[in-house]
């Protein structure tokens, strides 16, 4: 593990900028970015478009590590360059920005009122993989869509099963227990996921640490007592759909957590905006995540 990432980490001020949309949701950000699913003509073409997309946002002179600490990159992403470089050491050593790898393959069908993760092919050899190319951590999305303890319960050990080979592959896993914003019993949910989350990281061991990615919470510094507990790295929130002003107005009721926006980090972003309205809009995006993720 590299001990600067990991103090970076754990003490710097910002937050984190996902950028990992894998082939399920790329066709929606490139839509967002003003690029319509009729220009391109195979799945090629269209990681090459997002790649070109990610490639702007990260050499933007507003991308760099004075208010950015990480950035989750797709497994596309890790394997191709930013200018000539690696995409992760481009973060690391030229932006100051400490690089992490989406590693799960999607979502099983809905049962029991959630979607745990499909299984994860190849895992070991990509984590090995990650770590040649400059890699920190990981990280892998489940969805909770009912406070159904039985399906909450499967989710959070599944995460925490796979963290445990993250774990001993010597990179820190981002365990994302997403719940949806929309869920009738989403506070239930909440209850049910911490209860869970509180058991996992209570039995982990010096040196593990782990890192969570949750939904903003329905009840303001809900997850206090794990933002404050001593195997958690950092406690991350995801927008999960929120506009960012609302997600930004949220974050700042949840004091010690820091944002992990995707969707909420390129509002306004277009492919046919000047470098100088795309740097001024990204900017602002930054600028408003940031002072969200200081409280």
């Amino acid at each position: 593990m590299d001990v600067e990432m990991f103090d970076r980490m754990r003490d710097g001020r910002g937050f984190i900028a996902a950028l990992d949309q894998s082939g399920g949701s790329t066709p929606k950000a490139l839509r967002l970015y003003g690029i319509p699913e009729d220009a391109y003509s195979d799945e090629a073409q269209m990681f090459d478009l997002i790649h070109r997309m990610r490639t702007r946002i990260i050499t933007s002179p507003a991308f760099n590590g004075d208010r950015i600490l990480g950035s989750i990159l797709f497994e596309q992403t890790m394997d191709r360059d930013i200018e000539g470089m690696g995409s992760a050491q481009y973060l690391w050593q030229v932006k100051n920005v400490v690089p992490f790898l989406k590693v799960d393959q999607g979502l099983a069908t809905e049962a029991d009122g959630v979607q745990v993760m499909k299984p994860i092919d190849g895992l070991e050899a990509t984590l090995e993989r990650a770590k040649t190319k400059g890699v920190f951590g990981t990280k892998m999305r489940s969805v909770i869509k009912e406070g159904n303890p039985v399906g909450v319960a499967e989710v959070v050990d599944q995460q925490f099963e796979v963290a445990r080979t993250i774990l001993d592959a010597g990179l820190i896993p981002i365990v994302e227990p997403e719940v949806d914003i929309h869920s009738p019993t989403k506070e239930k949910a909440e209850s049910f996921l911490r209860q869970q989350i509180t058991e996992w990281v209570d039995s982990l061991a010096d040196p593990d640490h782990v890192m969570l990615k949750l939904t903003l919470p329905s009840q303001p510094d809900f997850y206090a007592d794990l933002i404050a507990h001593p195997r958690v790295l950092r406690v991350v929130a995801l927008s999960g759909g929120y506009p960012r002003v609302e997600a930004d107005e949220l974050l700042r009721h949840n004091h010690g957590m820091i944002a992990s926006f995707s969707r909420a980090l390129t509002e306004g972003l277009s492919v046919d905006q000047s470098d100088e309205e795309f740097n001024a809009t990204l900017d602002r995006s930054i600028q408003s995540i940031y002072e969200a993720s200081l409280t």
